[in-house]
């Protein structure tokens, strides 16, 4: 067998069994490999930001990587905003990206660049092959890279020689290591913070907002009388009826520091200290309020739901109720004018249970999560590295990795161009994917945020570069284009009809709602 091939049954023998794929002629053997070797799912998106952003959200439904096929320096360039998304979202993506042969790198042809520059900056591991014999070996390298907890970006270059010449046999991959044990000093500390008779808030990330480690996070709340709160951006957060309601660190400076004015024991489980977005004039970084001591529990890599544990068991809180748990609640669907509170509703009131919403609604999707909490079962994900353009692609991911789930995504009309070529591979794939475009015509969150720099109004000059007006998207059009069947709503009512045709469509359904 040659390199390619050692590789691709590297990944597969090593449960790496899709491939989000954009390759070129340096990748040729690779993609000949996969007519070879059977197992390998390979999902072609038409722009590589679509290729990386999806491998995040299968991961963030999976928790196992998946691959990724990039061609060259530009190739991987192209990806880069998703993977600082799936960087800071600790997705594990194992990356293989092309290079020339060997030989004909000192030749500086046209696509030649330094691709380990490129791919360091987002990859937590980085090697290039040196030779067909090695190649199987570093498969195996990268993926335990990849699935080193919390998850990690790991980007193996392989030279066009290394993919054609005779090669190993595949190599196995060795197990993830355990997470990282919590010392029983951190355990007592943070007891004692919650114990002091001072207001408390356990600030929660990771894998602390579902699962076990939510219940047992909502146990403590109930025996300390403790406040629960996540960062602003989650993963992957589980929500709705019969779940511990944990609220979201507001994104708004001025909202965040009113919801924190009164804590004065901040305890972190898998988050860190709480610091704001951007930087404003006159506005504080640091959100965490003067006077209130942190303490932390448990970082983002270590056995978090252990650490939980453990501290219910100081605390003895294990048999306790937990705290926060609403019931379902179907309120009939709001009617009339369209508003960001009456999308909300209309979400809580008609999603389906089990749905996965992958919000990069941005500004009008910000406070949506306040009316969730009652509405049945589902996780959230969120952007995670603010570089816009994931939606898309990561409820595409989300869908190949857990098939038997409606996936909706709540997109920016602004967000939505930079990769809509997603649409394409939701279409070629029969994705389970109801996608929601805000259309406002404008990157309304910046006008917002020209206001809080302070710097001034908008002139018509300033606003060009805030508007998606002359002309207007058509986002029934380009859904059509992409052979995403759609419709379009101006109304909560029109919105509920859309919704509805959206659940019950065989495939991808795409709504522009008007705003």
């Amino acid at each position: 067998m040659n390199g390619a091939e050692s590789l691709v049954r590297t990944l597969v023998d090593n449960d790496v069994t899709v491939c989000f794929s954009n390759p070129g002629t340096s990748e040729m053997h690779f993609v000949a490999a996969l007519d070879k070797v059977e197992g390998m799912r390979c999902i072609l998106g038409l722009f590589e930001g679509v290729v990386t952003g999806a491998a995040d959200g299968y991961y963030r439904m999976t928790g196992n990587p998946a691959s990724t096929l990039l061609h060259l320096g530009p190739g991987l360039g192209n990806g880069l905003a998703n993977l600082h998304n799936a960087k800071k979202a600790r997705s594990g993506i194992v990356n293989i990206v092309g290079e020339h042969a060997s030989y004909h790198i000192k030749h500086d042809a046209p696509l030649t660049s330094d691709i380990e520059g490129v791919a360091r900056p987002m990859s937590d591991w980085v090697k290039t092959s040196r030779s067909a014999a090695a190649v199987a070996a570093d498969g195996a390298l990268a993926i335990e890279a990849a699935r080193a907890a919390p998850g990690h970006i790991a980007t193996l270059i392989l030279p066009a020689d290394t993919a054609w010449e005779e090669a190993a046999s595949p190599a196995a991959a060795r197990a993830p290591a355990p997470r990282a044990a919590i010392s029983a000093d951190a355990i007592t500390a943070a007891a004692r913070a919650l114990t002091c008779n001072q207001p408390a808030m356990l600030m929660m990330g990771g894998v602390a907002v579902r699962g076990r480690a939510l219940e047992l996070a909502g146990r403590i709340a109930a025996k300390t009388g403790c406040r629960l709160m996540s960062e602003y951006n989650n993963a992957r957060m589980e929500c709705g009826a019969g779940r511990v309601r944990v609220d979201r660190l507001p994104y708004v400076v001025d909202n965040a520091l009113a919801a924190l004015k009164d804590v004065r024991q901040m305890i972190l489980v898998g988050a860190k200290s709480p610091v704001s977005f951007f930087a404003y004039p006159g506005k504080p970084s640091v959100l965490v309020p003067d006077g209130c001591a942190v303490t932390r529990l448990a970082g983002v890599a270590d056995d978090i739901e252990a650490a939980l544990a453990a501290l219910a068991a100081e605390l003895g809180a294990l048999q306790s109720a937990p705290a926060g748990v609403a019931s379902l609640h179907r309120a009939a669907p709001p009617t009339g004018a369209v508003t960001l509170d009456g999308i909300a509703q209309l979400l809580a009131t008609l999603m389906p249970e089990n749905a996965v919403i992958v919000d990069e609604a941005v500004s009008s999707g910000r406070n949506f999560g306040a009316h969730m909490h009652s509405a049945p079962p589902h996780d959230w994900l969120n952007l995670m590295g603010g570089a816009i353009g994931c939606g898309l692609p990561l409820a595409t991911g989300a869908a190949i990795g857990a098939p038997q789930r409606q996936v909706i995504a709540l997109e920016g009309d602004g967000s939505a161009m930079y990769t809509l070529q997603a649409l394409w591979t939701m279409a070629r794939e029969n994705l389970q994917v109801l996608t929601i475009v805000f259309a406002n015509r404008s990157y309304r969150i910046l006008h917002g945020e020209l206001a809080n720099v302070g710097a001034g109004t908008p002139g018509r000059k300033a606003n060009d570069m805030l508007t998606l007006d002359r002309p207007n998207l058509d986002w029934t059009a380009l859904a059509k284009g992409c052979g995403v069947d759609a419709g379009r709503a101006a109304s909560l009512d029109e919105l509920a009809q859309q919704f509805k045709r959206g659940l019950s469509a065989q495939g991808p359904y795409l709504i522009e709602l008007v705003m």
